[in-house]
């Protein structure tokens, strides 16, 4: 039935349209067409264009490449884009304004247009500020900076000039990604299955449905203090959050907590990243009862939840009293995000998927720090200033005073974070350093306590430590009942089977996890980075 209406809804229009896109297609590269073939997809019905539109572009590409910086003196700065196949820009600096250090001219010059209906996108950006623009014509652009703001954005320009980026989707492709970005912070299924097809797409993840029940009939008296539970949201604002961590980590689960029992062998979890009543995101410890139940009733991101028991002779060095002490210390805290981007970044280049990279996550952070000032202290700031060494740096300063060391900003975030820095709010741990730093204190790391820094785990790191069960006898009797597909662990939540790449296969190091690279979609990482 599939099969007959689709082939019924290719109209006699419809085939002519396809007709017409493979000529010009096939035409293309021998002759300059005033119509370039991806020029015309909008123009075709929904059932041709968006299938092709699709397979092109992505939520990916809605990110800006790094072109280059131009400054005074170089006039070296040379692109294809999108639309024009050839490109230069150079930097005038004037004093237009009369003010004290002036303002400049990027001059670009656009040329070689494949078609005569495209038109490229740019951002240009310093650390003080961000514009954008397009261009239609082949001809000499201007973009003015009518005056530089204060000494520190004239040095700044002045030694690392402007950077430039380019939208590589052009225009329709950037709409196209629009497109597909949007969706994935929504609470919906278009939501969910956009998040699912991001995952596929860039990270080759699979998802295949569990039989039903999707919950698991959970007996407590099976979970013990230390084990971890793994959770993938795959809808909502932290799906979509979730979703974009994944991409860049490797990792595919995105949130986790950790189960404790007390002296009168009542069972908890243990949480960064709960949400109180005021709404703010902080660390919680809570009966097993209330978070089992919002999991199962009023989580709307669909978790997709799995208990990772802790091997016997792991739980035997498992300190019960040392970790609630360390959990009762850490209890009501904010949720790490000073810390959260770090665990990601260990090295200058291999921890970006392209397009990202260091210039474009400077110029996010620049965008940011203008629209929410007090999220990017936050956020950030705080912790680049622990790097220099510094206080009350903004990132604009930071910047400045990087060029000034003679280092750079792509080597300032591979700078690993220590797990002693105090910030403004106390230590700052996110779900997975939570647990991670009660391990230390729970004595599950040994000797190598001291050398490792668990706030450089990513989630992935976390699960392929060979701290859980790898017996699969041992198992609480409920674990994957329902399920055919007997996973190492217990899924206890979710429709989709929750698959952990390299899980419990990697013994504890010194530095463990400092210079690791993480690039999609393979994610492989040489022996004790």
């Amino acid at each position: 039935m599939a099969s007959s209406s689709s082939s019924s809804s290719f109209t006699l229009p419809s085939l002519f349209s396809i007709a017409v896109l493979i000529l010009t297609v096939s035409t293309a590269e021998s002759l300059k067409s005033p119509f370039h073939p991806l020029d015309l997809l909008p123009l075709l019905p929904k059932q041709v264009s968006w299938p092709i539109l699709n397979s092109l572009y992505g939520a990916a590409d809605l990110l800006p490449t790094f072109i280059g910086t131009a400054s005074p003196g170089n006039d070296d700065v040379k692109w294809k884009g999108a639309c024009f196949y050839e490109n230069t820009a150079y930097l005038e600096f004037h004093n237009k304004s009369g003010s004290e250090f002036g303002g400049g001219t990027l001059h670009i010059q656009a040329d070689k247009a494949h078609s005569w209906t495209c038109m490229d996108l740019y951002v240009f950006a310093t650390p003080y500020r961000v514009t954008w623009t397009w261009y239609f014509i082949s001809r000499a652009h201007t973009v003015e900076f009518p005056e530089w703001d204060g000494l520190a954005e004239y040095e700044y320009v002045k030694n690392k000039g402007v950077s430039i980026f380019l939208m590589h989707a052009g225009m329709l492709g950037t709409l196209q990604a629009l497109w597909d970005v949007f969706p994935l912070f929504t609470n919906t299924g278009w939501g969910e299955s956009s998040n699912l097809a991001f995952l596929e797409k860039h990270m080759g993840a699979k998802f295949e449905a569990r039989p039903e029940p999707w919950v698991t009939n959970v007996t407590t008296d099976q979970i013990q203090s230390g084990d971890m539970l793994a959770i993938s949201k795959i809808r909502g604002r932290w799906g979509g959050f979730e979703t974009l961590e994944k991409w860049v980590s490797g990792a595919y689960a995105g949130h986790s907590a950790v189960c404790l029992r007390d002296s009168e062998g009542k069972l908890w979890v243990g949480e960064s990243g709960n949400e109180n009543e005021k709404g703010e995101d902080v660390i919680a410890i809570l009966p097993w009862e209330e978070w089992w139940e919002f999991e199962l009733t009023k989580d709307d991101a669909n978790p997709q939840i799995a208990l990772l028991p802790l091997h016997p002779d792991v739980r035997a060095k498992f300190n019960v009293t040392a970790a609630w002490e360390y959990a009762r210390s850490m209890e009501g805290k904010p949720y790490g995000y000073h810390n959260l981007i770090f665990s990601w970044i260990d090295t200058v280049t291999e921890n970006y998927p392209p397009p990202l990279d260091s210039h474009l996550v400077a110029s996010f952070i620049t965008v940011w720090s203008k629209m929410q000032p007090d999220y990017a202290a936050n956020m950030w700031n705080e912790a680049l200033n622990k790097r220099l060494g510094t206080k009350g740096l903004d990132l604009s300063d930071v910047l400045v005073e990087v060029e000034k060391r003679g280092s750079s900003f792509d080597k300032l975030l591979a700078i690993p974070e220590q797990d002693d820095w105090i910030y403004s709010d106390g230590k700052s741990t996110s779900c997975i350093a939570f647990i991670l730093e009660m391990y230390k204190e729970a004595g599950l790391f040994g000797s190598l306590a001291d050398s490792i820094q668990v706030t450089e785990f990513t989630l992935k790191d976390a699960y392929m430590l060979n701290f859980f069960e790898t017996n699969a006898s041992r198992l609480p009797k409920w674990c994957n009942d329902n399920d055919s597909v007997k996973l190492p662990y217990c899924q206890i939540l979710g429709k989709y089977r929750l698959q952990l790449p390299g899980y419990n296969t990697m013994e504890p190091y010194t530095h463990m996890n400092e210079q690791c690279p993480s690039l999609p979609p393979k994610y492989n990482r040489p022996d004790n980075c």
